[in-house]
């Protein structure tokens, strides 16, 4: 079979070298982590180092009608990042420079594949500090976090990433290079462009560079832990502690699924009887200590079995790091619960209003029940994002079935209660039915004629989000 047209322009604007069509490495770009969300093999995965580069790829690709798929490091868990057939999969992997920061306007100007955590590295030498941190920080890119609207552990107080982005470089699929945002600390010149990419998941344009907004580095935290006897009687120690009107720089919940799973992945002494565990931490500096008090007094009122805070630094972080290993752990979990390691994961992203979390976990421990699946549930309690992991087995049609319906149920409950089908983890393809049914066909028909008006040919990773 002769070789793709497309992949000669490819080759001449980028060399050799920079376009991969090796079948192995196809196959390796083919998808992120979700589970039931279909992909492709691509045509070719280019990996552009500069935005020249890009705009090559996209008029080239756009000549030859073929889709462009942006993959930063395919940690996504709603499809977002996985190709379709015959596409031209853009790696941004080698555009990873950190190209300015800027201690006193107290901003960072970085190509989208630098990793989360090494920006975090970067700034810290200047004092400063980038708060958006999902679970995949060390691994997962800027660009990645800026086309999800990716959230963190420590988003309950300092906000999701669209709230540091100030600027954007994209380009739009007709080859042309767009600026949107500004440097400044303040600015509102016309539309809000920024925060319309942000999130978009690569349907609107390819981010080349993004502009980043730094905070003080934060005061040394202390962190405690609550054990409750119930999940959702740990969901109504959230409640109170937001109706106190506490703001912990960190709270997140871990069911006893995830404890457990966790501690067989790495052994470090956790409760592993406790039904629920509440993780949190303050960062107030000399308020610290008497915030820590007042979060222990609420979830003792809330009828926790035990609250404990950390010793020291060390132990706190040991702490987080168990909660890191939420994914890995349940991934391993989901391995061994069916034979021949064909175990797999579907992750809920459901977000609520903080005073019904309680009923949402209740509400996805009768659905578990009901869907006879095992679900363990992990999350940002403090801001109502919860992460229901549900256990398939990808051999057996019947347990995806029930799998695909415990989904469907959740993210159901999750819009009678007012809340939204994702909190942070993006649309993608697996929840393109259920952001029809929050936005209703007003907004999707907005959303359609902005995708039309800067991609009119479909051409930008097409069949997500909308």
């Amino acid at each position: 079979m002769a070789a793709h047209p497309l992949l000669d322009d490819l080759r001449a604007a980028l060399g050799d070298a920079a376009v991969l069509t090796d079948p192995d490495l196809l196959a390796g770009h083919e998808r992120d982590e979700a589970d039931l969300c279909d992909s492709g093999t691509p045509l070719a995965v280019v990996r552009p180092r500069d935005t020249g580069e890009v705009v090559a790829v996209v008029r080239a690709a756009a000549r030859h009608g073929v889709p462009v798929v942006p993959q930063g490091a395919r940690t996504g868990l709603a499809g977002a990042a996985n190709a379709v057939a015959g596409a031209v999969v853009v790696s941004t992997v080698a555009m990873d420079a950190v190209r300015e920061i800027d201690p006193v306007g107290r901003i960072a100007v970085v190509q989208p594949g630098v990793v989360n955590a090494a920006l975090a590295r970067a700034v810290r030498e200047h004092g400063l500090w980038y708060p958006p941190d999902p679970g995949s920080w060390e691994s997962s890119t800027i660009g990645g976090n800026v086309a999800t609207n990716a959230g963190g552990m420590c988003c309950v107080k300092y906000g999701v990433t669209s709230e540091y982005v100030l600027g954007l470089e994209v380009v739009l699929a007709s080859g042309e290079v767009l600026r949107t945002g500004r440097r400044t600390a303040k600015g509102v010149a016309g539309y809000d462009l920024t925060r319309l990419f942000v999130g978009s998941e690569g349907t609107l344009g390819v981010i080349t560079e993004v502009t980043v907004a730094l905070r003080p580095a934060p005061e040394e935290s202390l962190t405690l832990v609550a054990v409750f006897p119930t999940v959702a009687t740990a969901g109504g120690a959230v409640a109170g502690i937001a109706e106190r009107g506490l703001t912990p720089s960190l709270l997140e919940l871990l069911d006893r699924t995830h404890l457990r799973a966790i501690e067989a992945y790495r052994p470090m002494g956790l409760r592993t009887d406790a039904e629920a565990l509440l993780l949190a931490a303050v960062d107030t500096g000399a308020r610290a200590a008497d915030d820590l008090a007042r979060l222990a007094e609420v979830c003792t009122a809330a009828g926790a079995d035990e609250v404990y805070a950390a010793t020291d630094a060390t132990e706190a972080a040991a702490l987080l790091q168990a909660r890191r290993l939420a994914h890995p752990a349940m991934e391993r979990f989901a391995a061994e619960t069916f034979p021949g390691g064909n175990g797999g994961l579907v992750i809920d992203d459901v977000a609520v209003p903080r005073g019904r979390l309680a009923e949402l976990l209740d509400g996805v421990a009768r659905i578990a029940e009901a869907c006879q699946v095992p679900i363990g549930v992990v999350g940002h309690a403090g801001d109502g994002n919860m992460h229901p992991n549900i256990v398939v087995d990808r051999a057996d049609p019947a347990s995806l079935a029930r799998g695909r319906r415990a989904f469907d149920e959740i993210m159901r409950l999750g819009l009678e209660l007012g809340g939204t089908c994702t909190g942070e983890h993006g649309v993608g393809l697996l929840k393109r039915d259920w952001l029809a049914r929050e936005i209703g066909p007003v907004g999707v028909r907005v959303h359609q004629a902005i995708k039309t008006a800067l991609d009119p040919a479909g051409l930008l990773n097409p069949g997500k989000v909308i």
